[in-house]
This record gives structure tokens, C-alpha cells and sequence, in this order.
């Protein structure tokens, strides 16, 4: 059988640095190596093609390798954080028709575990027909069953094909996150360098972007906040940053300003994409504008009712216990609400997401970005809050720099917000503390 074209790439930088693991470089030629005694391994294990296997972990060299061993042995893979425990974890592996769980622990150790599996799933069986490699992630949904994601990895590989340029990348975007899969194969198949760290703080990431000369920083709008927030960044030498993306939630403009002022030697790029559609080619008007273009490679949008429709060459090929979003024409609506200046296109927030306070649309971010401007404000976060009125009223919730009389504080914000935004979107209720991030590193914003 021919090698697959994964392995003939990595075998073009067989002697340079593929990952950092724990202050320790592992190079392609090492990681080429563990990827051949994992085919052995499951062989000897038993694990046959086409078998669904959960990968249990963090970004690690054994990780890394294991992920490519599966796509080359054609199983279809289950990424899942070592945060997913319990109930949550037994949902996962059942609609997934998990046959086998390799779990790594923080040294990389491992275990296999065998799980008995009636296979009943129509698209996993179909994709068993086709003979191709599979990958299976789970919406991050706050509430109710998790939307269980197929994909077929050929599909997802095709475009890493195309020469990139190679870069030492801070691997952020957790491995059972479509962003985080991306950039783990982006670095594999172009030659860069993969930094792995041990916790995701502030402090932690500046020092391995400082350590290691990383030159790209996928991450998110939130993280880049508390980035700002702990000021770390200038106490490291982060001089070595060309790229900084984010993505996976809008971008408050004044968060953006500041990270264009806090990093003057990086440019800033807006990414776009669904774990139903993967990531979408998107190029950002200017470093501190939150207008980009999206599309080409086959990657086609339109804007329908105010909401962003896409179409993918790498689309998923359905959900595993929803039925499909995509229409006849393999359109999907991202329910995304943009706004549009000719090819440009600026993401407003998802449309659950808005406050309807007496029938007018409120977007938190903007109310967000409007409130971030103010002195000793650190954070906040936006929320509606039901009212039997209008409906909802816009509720603000802050992280202060110093304490600050709550009347005080509430009669400011309100001053401030009615001198820069129309009355319906000025919070009418102010409290302190209540910010939370998700595991991904995304606001969780839920209506009261």
C-alpha cells in the first residue's frame, strides 16, 4: 500500500523541530518514528480500519502521533478533553460507537480500554463504506445533548496539501476543537513548530512565546482580554509574534484596539469557522478593523435574512444525533448575524445571542466594547435578562480594577452608554463579578 501523503510530507523535515513537550523538542524524524510504533500498536491492540477510537488528551508528542497513526490506520477518530468525565463522557463515546478509548495522562503515559458497541449509526456506516478516515467532535452547547459532528478527514486534509509557509505556533485551540485540529495539521504538513503548554494562563503562554521565538497565536477574543487584563505581555519578550488569529466568538472593537496597541510588530487576523464546516480562508481589512472578506478555495457565502450562509468543500457529513442543518444545495445558516459593506463583512453575534428589548435587537458585544472604553473597568460581559415588559433589558456585569460603589458605578456606566448608544441598548441593571469563560476560552453569556 502506498504511504500516506501525511507521512511523505513529514519525512521532507525529518531532522528539524516538529513539537515542544515540556522544555524538550521532539523532531520530525522522532515523531515520524512514534507514529510507525503506534500503527504497530494498534495492530497488536487489535483496533482495525475504520474502527471509532477516543483519543483522551492534550496536545502531546504521543497525542500528535496518534492522531496521525488513526488517520493513516483509516479509523475515525473522537477527540476529547480530560475535562470530559462521568455521564458526559459515556454520552460521547455511545453516540460515537467508540470501540476502543486511549486515555493519556499528564506524562503521556497511556491506556487502552475496549468498549462493547452495537454499530447503529447510518453515516458512520456509510463512511465505514467509503473506506475513509473520520473525525467526530462535539458542539461546546451549555445546554442539552451535545451536537455530534462527522467529518470525513480526507476532506479536511485536502486543503493542508497546498504549500504554507512554516511557523513556530503556539498550539492553543483545544485538540477536540475544529480550530485546534486545524492548526496541529497546518504545522504537521508545512514543516513548522508545535508549542505545547502546560496550562493556559496568561503567564504561561507569554513565557513560551518568549522561550520558543512562536511566531502565531491562534486564540480567542476572551483570552486576549485576560491577556490585557494580567498585563503579562510586558514582562516577556514577545517581540518574536507575527500572526496573532482569533476567532470562535466576535471580537469587542475596543479589546481589539488595545491588542493592536499592545502588540505594534503583529498583524491581526479575524479567522471564521463551524466545526460543521470547518475553517474558512478569511482576510481582515486592517489590523484594528473587524471587517474581513470570507471565501475562496471553494468556499462560498452569502447573506440570507441577515444571517451568514456558507458552503464548504470540507463540510461535515452530518450530525450523528441531530438532524442535518445544510439544505438542498448544501448551504447551511450559520445563524451568524453580520453586517456588510460590499465584499467586506462584520460579525455581529449569533442570533440566540441578541437581546430583544421591546423588539429591538441588542448586540452584547457592542454594548461590551462601548463599556471597555470606561476607567477601571477590567472585563464584562453583556447579558438580557428577562423582563415582563419588554421582554428582556440589557443587564451588564463588570470586573473592576478597584472597588467602586455599586450606585456609583451603575449611574456612570449609564451616563457614558447613553452619550455613545441608543437608549434601549444602555444596561439598566449593573453588577459586579459574574464573568465566566468556557473551557474553549468563550464568554458564556446565558439570559436570565
Amino acid at each position: 500500500m502506498a504511504k500516506h501523503w501525511i507521512l511523505e510530507s513529514m519525512e521532507k523535515f525529518r531532522q528539524q523541530p516538529a513539537m515542544v513537550w515540556r522544555e524538550e523538542t521532539v523532531s520530525y524524524g522522532q515523531l515520524l518514528a512514534m507514529i510507525a510504533a503506534w500503527e504497530a500498536h494498534l495492530h497488536d491492540s487489535g483496533v482495525a480500519p475504520l474502527e471509532s477510537v477516543a483519543l483522551v488528551g492534550d496536545y502531546s508528542p504521543q497525542t500528535a502521533a496518534l492522531l496521525v497513526a488513526l488517520i493513516v490506520n483509516r479509523n475515525i477518530a473522537v477527540p476529547l478533553t480530560r475535562g470530559v468525565t462521568g455521564a458526559a463522557k459515556e454520552q460521547c463515546l455511545a453516540i460515537a460507537e467508540v470501540e476502543k478509548v486511549i486515555e493519556f495522562d499528564e506524562r503521556d503515559a497511556w491506556t487502552v480500554s475496549p468498549r462493547l458497541v452495537c454499530r447503529a449509526a447510518p453515516l458512520l456506516q456509510t463512511l465505514r463504506e467509503s473506506g475513509q478516515p473520520g473525525l467526530v467532535l462535539f458542539s461546546s452547547g451549555s445546554t442539552g445533548e451535545s451536537k455530534a459532528i462527522l467529518h470525513s478527514f480526507d476532506r479536511i486534509l485536502d486543503k493542508f496539501q497546498r504549500p504554507r509557509p512554516a511557523l513556530c505556533s503556539l498550539v492553543f485551540l483545544l485538540l477536540d476543537h475544529i480550530g485546534g485540529i486545524n492548526t496541529l495539521l497546518s504545522i504537521l504538513t508545512s514543516g513548522g513548530l508545535a508549542v505545547s503548554i502546560s496550562e493556559r494562563t496568561a503567564d504561561t503562554v507569554c513565557k513560551a512565546i518568549e522561550r520558543w521565538k512562536v511566531q502565531l497565536l491562534p486564540t480567542s477574543p476572551t483570552f486576549l482580554n485576560i491577556l490585557l487584563m494580567s498585563e503579562a505581555y510586558k514582562k516577556y519578550d514577545l517581540s518574536s509574534l507575527r500572526l496573532i488569529t482569533y476567532g470562535t466568538e466576535p471580537m469587542p472593537q475596543a479589546t481589539l484596539q488595545r491588542v493592536v496597541e499592545a502588540f505594534p510588530g503583529a498583524r491581526l487576523k479575524q479567522t471564521y469557522g463551524l466545526s460543521e464546516t470547518g475553517i474558512f480562508p478569511t482576510r481582515s481589512l486592517e489590523n484594528g478593523s473587524l471587517q474581513i472578506k470570507l471565501g475562496g478555495q471553494g468556499f462560498e457565502t452569502k447573506v440570507k435574512g441577515g444571517t451568514l450562509w456558507v458552503k464548504s468543500p470540507c463540510a461535515m457529513l452530518g450530525y450523528l444525533n441531530q438532524p442535518s442543518p445544510f439544505d438542498a444545495e448544501g448551504w447551511m445558516d450559520t445563524s451568524d448575524v453580520v453586517e456588510t459593506d460590499g465584499e467586506w463583512v462584520r460579525i455581529i453575534g449569533r442570533k440566540s445571542e441578541l437581546i430583544n428589548v421591546g423588539g429591538e435587537k441588542v448586540s452584547p458585544v457592542e454594548v461590551e466594547s462601548t463599556i471597555l472604553q470606561m476607567d477601571n473597568i477590567r472585563d464584562v460581559i453583556v447579558r438580557g435578562k428577562r423582563s415582563p415588559v419588554t421582554g428582556s433589558i440589557v443587564t451588564a456585569h463588570v470586573v473592576l480594577h478597584q472597588p467602586e460603589d455599586l450606585e456609583a458605578l451603575t449611574e456612570r456606566i449609564q451616563e457614558f452608554c447613553l452619550a455613545r448608544l441608543p437608549r434601549h441598548k444602555v444596561p439598566l441593571l449593573i453588577e459586579v463579578g459574574g464573568v465566566r469563560e468556557s473551557e474553549r476560552f468563550k464568554k458564556i453569556r446565558l439570559e436570565g
